[in-house]
């Protein structure tokens, strides 16, 4: 890791994406079997990787 922080930043990217990934799946499979739970905690953490990936990019923006 260099002191920019890059490769952390790269890391932070890829797991928030992945967790959105999980998240869409979760919320499909909760759709589909009719489990109102699991498609809630789909939802929730999509939007908690939205989240993370939104403060990834405003410190990708003050870096500039």
């Amino acid at each position: 890791v260099d002191q920019t922080g890059d490769v952390m930043g790269a890391s932070e990217k890829t797991r928030n994406v992945s967790d959105q990934f999980k998240g869409r799946a979760k919320e499909v499979a909760g759709a589909v079997t009719g489990n109102s739970d699991l498609k809630l905690r789909g939802r929730a953490e999509q939007a908690s990787a939205s989240l993370r990936q939104s403060f990834e990019k405003l410190k990708d923006a003050i870096k500039l």
